[in-house]
Parts: C-alpha cells; structure tokens; sequence
C-alpha cells in the first residue's frame, strides 16, 4: 500500500520467489496495479483473483 508502479510488481516478484507453493496476498493502492498485476499473473501462469476493496484498495490473492 502507498508505493506506485511498478513497486507493487516487483514486491509480488520478489514474494514469488521466497514462497513457491503458497497463496500471497498483495495489497496496493495504485490503479494501474490492476493490469499489470493481472498481465504479470496471466504470462506466468499464476492463478489470481482480484478484490477492489475500494478505489484506492486492491487486492490479489496469488497461488504461486
């Protein structure tokens, strides 16, 4: 939360790496982090769903 694209990315990029075989939850409070978050997950084959909380909320449960 609070840090602007691509910082959203490369954080789930980095979890991805530490957490093989485990959801992660990934919060952001930036728009654009819906398609890049979600072209990101579809390239990699990662399953995902996207919750808008609220404008400003995001979130992405990833099963890496």
């Amino acid at each position: 939360m609070g840090k602007p694209c691509p910082m959203p990315l490369l954080m789930l990029k980095k979890a991805l790496k530490n957490s093989s075989g485990h959801s992660l939850l990934l919060k952001s409070s930036d728009p654009h982090s819906q398609q890049d978050v979600s072209r990101y997950c579809q390239i990699h084959q990662l399953d995902f769903q996207l919750s808008k909380i609220s404008e400003s909320e995001f979130h992405y449960l990833i099963e890496s």
